[in-house]
């Protein structure tokens, strides 16, 4: 499948922000599973646009405008063809061990609560890891429901696990933490999901989860959708959780009031549609 992304994020401040710094993980790799074809990073003021590699793999860059702005837009357009792998995460860059995932992280703490949902879940099944997996997302995404939301607004995982809800971060994040409660190495995954229905502004980027399974390596779930990943899943940066994947962080001094803004249009390109 190729898919083509148009993602924008609007920035406006209520007066001009000075040493404004955004660090962008907007950028996929390839691996097994995808291929990227072409891919852009645009920003509507002027400034220097660094290109480095964070400790996890991942491609990022450092933006830094020439001049204090009101407003910045980062926009990013992009083809990627992606092919079914049934969640299997091969070739991908890999710069730590695979038991640094055990980490917990501050916002993938399994507290009592997420200790013995995770605990029940395991003792629910047969004990080898791929099915205790399924089992697991299947259990976090009847336990939390997803609804969507912009990331600024992820919470911890224990917080979503007691309200029962959250964005795709926070039932992400619950099921990573109890994942590492289990022993079994968990890490967040942020990038792009196409949908049939997808209209254009209606989505944010998306998130899900990674875990170990010996024998197969990293296999992607989702415990938004309550599935598995297909080739309609774009890859673009992982992290302990969704701090070190966010597609954008930043600071600023002054400015005043920020607001923001996300556009998104994720779909199969036509080229791919008519062949």
């Amino acid at each position: 499948m190729r898919i083509s992304v148009v993602h924008e994020t609007l920035y406006t401040y209520e007066q001009p922000a000075r040493g404004l710094i955004q660090v962008l993980r907007l950028t996929p790799r390839d691996h097994d599973g995808q291929y990227v074809r072409r891919w852009r990073i645009d920003t509507s003021v002027d400034g220097r646009l660094t290109e480095r590699e964070d400790g996890f793999g991942n491609v990022v860059h450092w933006f830094t405008p020439d001049e204090p702005a009101d407003a910045l837009t980062i926009r990013v357009a992009g083809e990627v063809d992606t092919f079914e792998t049934h969640g299997i995460v091969r070739g991908a860059v890999e710069r730590l061990p695979d038991l640094f995932y055990l980490r917990e992280s501050e916002f993938c703490v399994a507290d009592t609560g997420i200790q013995g949902f995770a605990e029940a879940v395991a003792a629910a099944g047969e004990p080898s890891t791929l099915p205790l997996l399924h089992r697991l997302l299947s259990a976090v995404h009847e336990k939390v429901a997803f609804v969507r939301g912009p990331a600024s607004q992820a919470v911890p995982a224990a917080r979503a696990f007691e309200a029962e809800t959250g964005n795709c971060q926070d039932v992400a994040h619950v099921f990573i933490a109890a994942a590492r409660h289990l022993q079994i190495p968990a890490r967040y995954v942020s990038g792009y999901r196409g949908r049939d229905d997808e209209a254009e502004g209606s989505e944010t980027p998306h998130g899900w989860a990674e875990a170990l399974v010996p024998d197969l390596g990293w296999v992607a779930f989702d415990p938004a959708h309550g599935t598995g990943t297909s080739e309609a899943y774009i890859r673009v940066a992982a992290g302990l959780d969704y701090l070190g994947a966010a597609p954008i962080r930043g600071s600023r001094t002054g400015g005043g009031t920020e607001t923001l803004d996300v556009r998104l249009k994720v779909e199969q390109a036509q080229a791919a549609r008519q062949s």
